[in-house]
């Protein structure tokens, strides 16, 4: 709009103008349909292999091994 007061030329409504032109065809965060990751999944202790239930938004490599004491690794 040249002085902002609405006298300006109408908007493009062709192809490209940015209006929902986008076809939805990504993979999606993380490569997309991962096996082990999201909320269900088990960590696995590194050491002596005890596996425990994944806690949604603790990362496993920050669980210690109730058994052993060592660090979880995501299966």
């Amino acid at each position: 709009m040249p002085r902002g007061n609405g006298t300006g030329p109408p908007g493009g409504g062709g192809p490209g103008s940015g209006k929902g032109m986008g076809k939805g065809r990504g993979m999606g965060r993380m490569g997309g349909n991962r096996p082990g990751a999201g909320q269900s999944g088990e960590c696995v202790c590194t050491s002596c292999g005890t596996s425990l239930p994944h806690k949604q938004g603790v990362p496993c490599y920050q669980v210690k091994c109730p058994k052993c004491g060592a660090s979880m690794t995501r299966k």
